[in-house]
């Protein structure tokens, strides 16, 4: 069910909305828009045909804007005659300006750069982290592609995780190495390491 809009989460309703009008068949004519032509003078029948069915296209797609906008999102947007003109307005109004979004930009890049995994942080809670700051680029258009985010997993690890990390690099194409076996690997690694630790305690005692 895609939520309504009403003023908040911009960034979160975007992604949604999207990803529902490209489902829907209507992104491309949301984003590149529709554009009424000067005349219809001299148009073919088939040429009137096709004119007519994008009109309608961009109406449904501009309908479909309306229907998932709350009441004070609608009247923002209930002036605009095409679907990409009520997105345009959106976007001017609740992405921010150039500068803005693109401090904020840097500000994550950095982020993501900095990150390291803690020392009390087991490995699903840090590739959390790191998916955290993925997702946020994302709402800013940043792709960040699968394997920037493996190569970003490995090198931030914590020392305890070294010898795995070096057979990883030396087994496996990081080139196609997925996140999902990355994190399979590394948590395999971190439970033989824990029941190690367990065994130990034990033998102690």
């Amino acid at each position: 069910m895609i939520p309504f809009f009403a003023g908040d989460n911009y960034q979160y309703w975007k992604i949604t909305i999207r990803t529902f009008l490209r489902a829907e068949g209507f992104w491309d004519l949301v984003e590149k828009g529709f554009k009424e032509p000067e005349s219809e003078a001299g148009m073919s029948n088939a040429e009137k045909k096709r004119l007519d069915a994008a009109r309608r296209s961009d109406a449904s797609a501009l309908s479909k804007i309306h229907m998932i906008a709350g009441k004070s999102t609608f009247f923002k947007i209930s002036s605009a005659s095409t679907a990409k003109e009520a997105w345009d307005t959106l976007e001017q109004e609740f992405h921010g300006d150039e500068k803005v979004r693109s401090i904020n930009l840097q500000t994550l890049r950095r982020d993501f750069q900095n990150l390291k995994m803690k020392d009390y942080e087991n490995i699903q809670e840090h590739q959390t982290r790191v998916m955290e700051i993925v997702n946020q680029m994302s709402m800013y258009d940043e792709k960040v592609t699968d394997q920037l985010v493996v190569e970003k997993i490995l090198i931030s690890l914590i020392e305890n995780y070294e010898y795995v990390v070096a057979a990883i690099e030396q087994s496996k194409d990081l080139m196609t190495l997925t996140i999902q076996k990355l994190i399979r690997s590394l948590q395999a690694h971190e439970k033989r390491r824990f029941s190690q630790a367990d065994e130990s305690k034990e033998t102690v005692f």
